[in-house]
């Protein structure tokens, strides 16, 4: 996995990567992974984000703690779950369904044009999906944050600096750092997984009996992982 993670970076960061057809696979990977899926998995996150900000808000307020709600309410939501929310449903959605089939004949293929054919599918699978899960997180953090300020404040322009405030106290160097580490982290681990397992399934066959996607346990056990270690470096 580790392997396939650095060649897939340095071949996406390489400019003989990007032919014409490169380009094409790319564009179109992002497009199915990120663009085509963003309005609506916004507006479910939106949905489901507006339900516990209610919740919190109002439990907050029972027990005279309402100063602290918005602070909770950043931290829990944009902070931890929307990330993970994202990497879960790209993985659902694209990781776990990378093209075992045409993938897996170009792989045992050794001539030149399906290495080439190769190249262009890993790199626009990888590319896609990492950049997937950074837009759908990015952008459901941006709508979550906007709905929180709207609860705590309603319409009104005079709570804009005292949330800035509570906004920038949660964003500190530190942890923005470590948010955008994790998320670019989420990011790798949906793109390089499933496909370094169906590699792995070229290379040495695959249990017949096995009825789960490739890479799935591998990839849930590295997000949760990462989100352990991102939860202990913030907070022990």
């Amino acid at each position: 996995m580790l392997f396939l993670g650095a060649v897939a970076l340095v071949l996406a960061f390489s400019p003989s990567t990007y032919t014409r057809a490169h380009r094409v696979a790319t564009a179109r990977q992002i497009y199915l992974g990120a663009w085509q899926v963003l309005p609506w998995f916004t507006a479910l996150s939106a949905l489901v984000s507006l339900v516990i900000i209610r919740i919190v808000l109002v439990t907050a307020f029972s027990y005279g703690l309402s100063g602290f709600a918005l602070e909770m309410v950043v931290r829990v939501l944009v902070l931890e779950l929307i990330p993970l929310s994202a990497a879960l449903f790209v993985a659902l959605r694209a990781g776990m369904a990378f093209n075992t089939a045409a993938l897996e004949p170009l792989a045992a293929d050794q001539s030149p044009d399906a290495a080439w054919r190769l190249r262009r599918d890993l790199v626009a699978e990888v590319s896609g999906n990492a950049f997937a899960v950074l837009t759908l997180a990015m952008v459901s953090s941006v709508v979550v944050l906007v709905l929180a300020y709207l609860n705590v404040y309603g319409l009104s322009p005079y709570g804009l600096d005292d949330y800035t405030r509570t906004v920038g106290r949660v964003f500190e160097p530190a942890v923005t750092v470590g948010f955008a580490i994790k998320t670019v982290l989420f990011g790798l681990a949906v793109a390089v997984i499933p496909a370094a397992a169906i590699l792995e399934i070229q290379r040495f066959g695959r249990d017949s009996t096995s009825t789960m996607q490739p890479g799935a346990v591998r990839l849930l056990f590295v997000l949760l992982v990462i989100e352990a270690g991102s939860l202990a470096v913030k907070y022990f």
